[in-house]
């Protein structure tokens, strides 16, 4: 069983950045696959970022502005974004898998955090 917790959302202008964090529970952390998404108001849950040994994997949509990156020893993993646009706007929400492949499908994920509200103004 993995607990996942996740911090670092807020307001922010356009053109800014901010990090999430997501502190998880687990004494074999580093051998799972953890994940980003999100979902803004009256829209589909959305794959952001995956992260495993095996590497990284972003969707289309914020390649090249957002970096996934995790700390083994802290057991937490990390969403820098930058550039930030309106339509980033969205709760973000931390999962985790301990299954082989970075995977974009949210049914592939058993753990999820709580969320964290991320709202960008223009």
């Amino acid at each position: 069983q993995v607990q996942l917790v996740e911090s670092g959302g807020g307001l922010v202008q356009a053109g800014g950045s901010l990090r999430l964090s997501c502190a998880a529970s687990g004494r074999t952390f580093s051998s799972y696959v953890m994940a980003w998404f999100r979902q803004a108001p009256g829209k589909e849950r959305e794959f952001v970022a995956a992260i495993s040994y095996i590497g990284t994997r972003y969707a289309n949509s914020v390649k090249g502005r957002f970096t996934i990156s995790r700390d083994n020893a802290l057991s937490t993993v990390y969403l820098q974004m930058s550039s930030l646009k309106p339509e980033d706007t969205a709760v973000y929400t931390c999962a985790a898998k301990n299954s082989f492949g970075n995977s974009g499908t949210y049914g592939d994920y058993p753990y999820w955090g709580q969320g964290t509200q991320v709202t960008v103004s223009s």
